[in-house]
């Protein structure tokens, strides 16, 4: 059983929108067509980036 340290974070639009220095809109064009994909979740399906797959992204975007 995992622990709640082992949970993956989940961030927000709002947020990985500030970490990356994109708009919205631009995190929703990369959902689209997979370059960061995102977690929908609930009824209204709004997006959650894992802040493992956001910080894997921005290392890749540094090379």
């Amino acid at each position: 059983m995992k622990s709640e340290k082992d949970l993956p974070e989940y961030l927000t639009l709002q947020e990985v929108s500030r970490m990356l220095k994109v708009h919205p809109n631009t995190l929703r064009a990369w959902d689209k067509n997979g370059t960061l994909k995102a977690v929908r979740i609930g009824v209204k399906r709004i997006r959650r980036y894992q802040r493992t797959d956001v910080e894997n992204f921005i290392s890749k975007s540094m090379l």
